[in-house]
């Protein structure tokens, strides 16, 4: 039996942040620390700082080499992030830049082939990062792109088979990236995956509901979750992957509709949902999907 059930949980403020932002990133380090960079406040930004959980204390570091909102930042297997794009004030980038933890600096790297902001990374099992889609020089892009961390080199790949921003991409655990829904000045029910032995995108079966700033996990039983998003509005959707049979199954509705929420799977294996958009306002509810069964 799977089940959503709604919870409301007790949450504490604590200090704030050093510079008001949206539209930034945030990543907890190995050490426990959230780093947290880039974004909108007035303008594109470039500061960053560190949330330490142990003193609730936020401190101001190096800012990055370039003002940027929109982007991504991924672990790469070295122990650095990876910022890839973004937006800045008034163009699509595609510099990038590498924050070293251990000594708390940003260094650039290699610049993407494409300018984008709204895309997609996904670190593969042999430690490349997989860039795909987004938006960029005023149109949606299927372009796709790799990085190789021990050449800081990008090299451009076969393109998807849909032009798309704001969808999600996933690893699987057969090294596969399933790649679903997303926008193209309209919402999406397609999927498609990526297979890096082959470099090749196949088209794979389409969700049931189209939608955009949705979320997508990994489960511990290797399906994939697939949670709510926009359309028209905002939805309480839900549904299935079997990367096995690659069909989608829909399961029960979250109880409150929501786009542009977070998703963390517990290490009971249970799935935290959390806040999100209904459309015009910001949530601060919470859900558990629970997942009782392995198959």
């Amino acid at each position: 039996m799977k089940t959503l059930k709604y919870l409301h949980l007790e949450w504490s403020k604590t200090s704030s942040m050093n510079h008001a932002r949206r539209d930034h990133a945030a990543f907890t380090l190995k050490n426990g620390k959230v780093l947290v960079c880039g974004g909108f406040d007035n303008g594109a930004m470039n500061s960053a700082e560190l949330y330490d959980p142990s003193t609730a204390n936020w401190t101001t570091i190096d800012s990055m080499n370039d003002a940027r909102g929109e982007h991504t930042v991924s672990s790469l297997n070295n122990g650095k992030l990876l910022i890839t794009g973004g937006l800045n004030n008034r163009d699509f980038l595609n510099s990038i830049e590498l924050y070293d933890p251990s000594s708390e600096t940003w260094t650039t790297t290699g610049s993407m082939n494409d300018p984008r902001g709204e895309h997609m990374t996904s670190v593969l099992t042999n430690g490349k990062v997989l860039v795909s889609g987004g938006y960029g020089n005023g149109h949606w892009l299927n372009s796709a792109e790799l990085y190789d961390p021990s050449t800081e080199t990008w090299t451009t790949i076969d393109s998807m088979n849909s032009t798309r921003s704001e969808h999600t991409a996933s690893v699987l655990m057969n090294g596969k990236v399933l790649v679903t829904g997303g926008f193209d000045n309209n919402a999406l029910n397609s999927a498609e995956l990526y297979d890096p032995l082959t470099g090749l995108w196949t088209i794979t079966g389409s969700m049931n509901h189209k939608r955009w700033k949705h979320t997508a996990t990994v489960l511990v039983n290797g399906k994939v979750l697939v949670i709510g998003g926009l359309e028209h509005n905002a939805l309480n959707s839900v549904e299935l992957y079997d990367p096995l049979t690659e069909t989608w199954t829909v399961i029960d509705d979250m109880n409150v509709a929501r786009g542009e929420h977070t998703v963390s799977v517990l290490a009971n294996g249970k799935v935290l949902v959390t806040g999100g958009s209904p459309g015009g306002t910001s949530l601060k509810d919470a859900e558990l999907y629970l997942s009782l069964q392995t198959n």
